[in-house]
């Protein structure tokens, strides 16, 4: 295992650039501030420099609250007043003391959204685990649909992606009037739990007549495994822990 000392002094850092992309965001956002002295146990665990946009996102970030909340962005373990969001090594379960034999299980949560959408980062054998694309790319398990899908790109295109306002085209039906208020009503580790539910035909066909009711995001992501146990598609594996 590479040293922390080696980890976090490389020559070109990620974070400056990341901080830029913060500033000059098209999507609403909030930065949460980082532990006084970031999270390198996590940096160890994933053994990612801080050369790197998930390095950086570790060792500097809290993480992120995209458009008032219907997004959040993992980071290291935060000592902001919405420390209720989860870190990443939380919502991933790393090993209490770091483990150069653990890995993450399917892929690397990175990211939810308030429906139960969930961003993962592939791991070296994705096939494997049920989930598409390749390794080191982004893959998302959409609540409407209950499958993964490919997103055709690695983890910093995705996050400066996620900043670029092209959040609403990505959710192109599954934004109805009024969500940004009950967003914004909601805890870090909470999510809104559709009735009927996203993939029936009632809600493709009337989203807005749904009901909407702010639960632990754990709860959905429970719904969302057993849904596809009972109507016989293939598991999603791991969604993360919050």
């Amino acid at each position: 295992m590479r040293a922390l000392e080696e980890l976090v002094n490389v020559d070109v850092p990620a974070w400056p650039v990341l901080q830029e992309a913060f500033n000059s965001a098209a999507s609403e956002l909030e930065v949460l501030p980082v532990a006084a002295r970031g999270d390198g146990a996590s940096l160890l665990q994933l053994q990612v420099s801080a050369g790197s946009a998930l390095g950086a996102m570790v060792l500097h970030c809290g993480g992120l609250v995209v458009d008032g909340g219907w997004l959040r962005v993992f980071g290291g373990r935060s000592l902001s007043p919405q420390a209720d969001l989860p870190s990443l090594a939380s919502v991933n379960q790393f090993p209490g003391t770091v483990d150069p034999a653990w890995r993450p299980k399917d892929g690397l949560v990175v990211g939810q959204d308030v429906l139960g959408g969930v961003f993962a980062l592939n791991g070296l054998d994705p096939a494997a685990n049920g989930r598409p694309g390749v390794p080191g790319q982004m893959a998302y398990f959409a609540p409407d649909s209950l499958e993964w899908e490919a997103m055709d790109m690695g983890y910093g295109t995705w996050l400066t992606w996620t900043l670029s306002g092209r959040l609403a085209q990505f959710y192109e039906g599954l934004r109805w009037p009024g969500w940004r208020e009950e967003t914004a009503a909601l805890a870090g580790a909470q999510g809104l739990a559709v009735y009927p539910f996203l993939w029936s035909k009632e809600a493709r066909e009337d989203l807005a007549a749904t009901t909407r009711t702010p639960v632990p995001m754990a709860e959905i992501l429970m719904l969302s495994q057993g849904f596809c146990q009972q109507m016989g598609l293939p598991s999603p594996g791991f969604l993360g822990v919050t």
